[in-house]
């Protein structure tokens, strides 16, 4: 199986032989894959039962549960990565949970839809409507997500939270990477990609 590009990204960003936790983990794709060809070990958390039973499937350990329950049931420094992809815009409390995943784990990476991408933008000013669009498919009324941001608005938060940014990467709707989004990556990215950890 061949890997979405933000996941061929954070899995470049992640060290063979090491421990990680996949926050809605999903069908456990990117967790299968770090297992196989980096030899990481560690669990998926996820709460549809449908994604529980194909993590199975596909050889990863996953703990079914809500992540807006918080990660209590995990001691300090547990893990070396704590991932979460696509999923921090459906949390109902996501500053809290950005903490939570730099205590368990030494570095954390999360990947999320930007609001503020230049579709968005136009939809917004000249439309007078919420956008849409493939990252972010959704009518208003019937979306999973309630957290939007741009990435400005995340490294303001992680600058509030004590979180130190140490890599930033964007992509577009297809998970792919040009020079545009590197240079206007808030303007340009439709999915960011950022590694983390708490300032010591």
């Amino acid at each position: 199986m061949t890997l979405r590009t933000d996941h061929s990204l954070i899995a470049k960003w992640i060290k063979d032989n090491t421990r990680v936790l996949d926050l809605g983990c999903g069908d456990g794709a990117l967790l299968a894959d770090l297992q196989k060809n980096q030899n990481v070990t560690g669990y998926g958390v996820e709460i549809d039962e449908d994604n529980i039973v194909k993590c199975i499937k596909s050889g990863v350990n996953v703990i079914q549960t809500d992540l807006d329950a918080g990660l209590s049931q995990f001691e300090n420094n547990t893990f070396d990565y704590v991932i979460m992809t696509q999923t921090l815009q459906a949390i109902y409390y996501p500053e809290k949970l950005l903490t939570e995943m730099t205590r368990v784990g030494h570095e954390a990476i999360v990947t999320f839809p930007n609001m503020a991408h230049w579709k968005c933008r136009i939809q917004m000013a000249l439309g007078g409507h919420m956008p849409k669009s493939k990252t972010l498919p959704y009518e208003w009324y019937n979306t999973p997500n309630i957290h939007l941001c741009s990435l400005d608005d995340f490294e303001n938060l992680c600058a509030k939270k004590n979180i130190e940014i140490l890599e930033r990467a964007t992509v577009d709707h297809a998970h792919q990477i040009s020079l545009g989004m590197n240079i206007f990556p808030n303007l340009l990215g439709e999915i960011a990609i950022y590694r983390f950890c708490s300032k010591k």
